[in-house]
């Protein structure tokens, strides 16, 4: 089995670019830095591509060296999902979100199937039994956007190291309970996006939060919001503030109302 192999070029435009397999990569100037920029199998020499063939978006980095260090990693990564052998199969499965278009069998007894709509992972009796209990759902069927993290986590041999990083993220933002749960200890408000929410929370459970906010029409220079204590959407007892745009910032988790600094918006 050959290797991947990153291959690098500059672009019509001048742009960094690589190709990496049936990847393509420009590396866009965006007020960030660099948008990774991505299309599929682009065929001709890098140095005709131009940025109307690169579609889809991967975030940003800061420069050429993040650019080349993202290039390299998906390399690692594609050569890691090669030595993995999984396998392309067809199934006539009806799947949680639908009747299954299309498979990947990981192993024997586990199945990714994807569907018009949606897709996740199918394990059998055996290996859902096999999961730790806080990572096992009952009946085997794991959604792509986040359940698939417990398949990952649970059976890390059959994931590239990226995967698995990206599995350790989601269960710790998303389900830190389940990830305490596997690996014995408490996640800090750092460490877990969920944590740091509900420190928020506890911090200004009797604080104005921001529940939505506007810029103003008729105060130039100031956003309009609507601020609700400890940030709780389903309270009635909701108040109206004014806060100058250049100090407003959503920020993680909400902006908080200082009642000494900020004024109540007039009736």
């Amino acid at each position: 089995m050959s290797s991947v192999t990153p291959e690098y070029g500059t672009s019509v435009e001048g742009h960094l670019a690589a190709r990496i397999g049936d990847i393509g990569y420009i590396a866009i100037p965006c007020p960030f830095g660099l948008r990774l920029a991505s299309g599929w199998r682009l065929h001709r020499p890098i140095g005709q591509w131009t940025e109307a063939e690169v579609y889809g978006s991967e975030g940003t980095v800061a420069d050429e060296a993040g650019f080349r260090a993202h290039v390299e990693a998906i390399a690692v990564h594609l050569n890691q999902r090669a030595a993995l052998g999984r396998k392309d199969v067809r199934m006539r499965v009806s799947t949680p979100w639908g009747m299954s278009q299309g498979a990947t069998s990981y192993a024997d007894g586990v199945v990714c199937h994807s569907t018009a709509s949606h897709g996740g992972f199918k394990l059998d009796r055996a290996r859902n039994t096999a999961l730790h209990p806080a990572l096992r759902i009952k009946g085997g069927w794991y959604e792509e956007d986040g359940d698939w993290a417990r398949v990952a986590v649970g059976y890390p041999d059959l994931f590239t190291d990226r995967e698995k990083a990206s599995a350790d993220r989601t269960l710790r933002d998303w389900d830190p309970d389940a990830w305490e749960a596997v690996h014995g200890r408490a996640l800090s408000a750092e460490e877990s996006f969920t944590r740091d929410r509900q420190r928020f929370e506890r911090e200004h459970a009797g604080d104005w939060v921001v529940i939505s906010a506007v810029t103003s029409k008729q105060y130039p220079g100031f956003v309009e919001t609507i601020a609700a204590i400890g940030g709780q959407r389903d309270r009635s007892d909701t108040r109206p503030w004014l806060v100058s745009a250049d100090e407003y910032r959503a920020g993680r988790h909400g902006f908080v109302i200082n009642p000494a600094r900020h004024a109540p918006l007039p009736a």
